[in-house]
């Protein structure tokens, strides 16, 4: 973890200063900070990051309902994307997902599009505040809301979390932890600029897949830059392989209908 970013709270209009300051409570930030290098604000659009200098990209925020999430639910290839082959979504099976290195959320919205009960964890309370807030709106959407329904979220240590798990475990367990990113499409490159000073790289990872597997009961699916090496311990039993990113998967049992 880097020194720790300085972030201030605040309402883009008025109507909104009273939710800002319940998240500022919440997160314990600051509403008044000249030094801050980043403002997670609230207003009309739900809440955003944004970095506080000359020249910044625009905000990051959640979105279920617009613009390339809902591109994806309409035209992303539905069953026959490599996501959803990795996780084993076929006819009659929709698994129960762990999706323990949540981030923004996107690949639990497409799994939970097809179908699957998915249950998130996001470590870094600032990204799990932004989750928490674009649920939220997505639960308001009519077309949206039944997806977002199937999308239970937990702000906390997944490693933890999976050694303390209580009840059911998940049939699978997704992981994409951070890493040194190569991916240079623009949104990827806004968002690593705003996420990596609180996030670092997750150089836990060997521990989270060994968690991950201790508590899986059907599989472990690893999402890894496509030349990237595997991560430290167990070996994956075989890897789906894409333009840009690849797919570990960790069998344990075949999943069924």
């Amino acid at each position: 973890m880097s020194d720790h970013p300085r972030v201030r709270v605040e309402p883009l209009v008025p109507s909104f200063a009273a939710a800002a300051h319940d998240w500022a409570l919440r997160l314990g930030l600051p509403e008044h900070d000249e030094a801050a290098g980043f403002a997670l604000q609230l207003g009309e659009t739900g809440l955003q990051l944004q970095v506080l200098e000359a020249q910044a990209p625009g905000p990051v925020r959640v979105d279920f309902v617009e613009g390339a999430a809902a591109h994806r639910r309409q035209f992303g290839g539905g069953s026959g994307q490599m996501i959803a082959k990795a996780v084993g979504v076929q006819p009659g099976v929709r698994p129960r997902v762990l999706d323990a290195t949540a981030g923004l959320g996107r690949d639990a919205f497409v799994l939970a599009t097809l179908g699957c009960t998915v249950e998130l964890i996001e470590r870094q309370p600032l990204i799990a505040a932004l989750l928490e807030d674009g649920l939220a709106r997505a639960a308001q959407d009519g077309e949206v809301a039944p997806i977002a329904a199937r999308m239970t979220l937990r702000q906390g240590n997944a490693i933890e979390l999976m050694q303390q798990w209580a009840g059911e475990p998940p049939q699978v367990i997704y992981l994409d932890p951070m890493f040194p990113h190569r991916d240079k499409s623009a949104l990827v490159k806004k968002e690593m600029r705003l996420f990596r000073p609180f996030v670092g790289d997750d150089l836990d990872a060997p521990a989270l897949l060994a968690a991950a597997l201790e508590l899986a009961s059907h599989r472990v699916v690893v999402k890894r830059p496509r030349k990237a090496p595997i991560i430290d311990g167990a070996k994956p039993g075989y890897s789906l392989e894409g333009k840009s990113s690849r797919y570990d998967i960790y069998p344990k049992k075949k999943l069924q209908g």
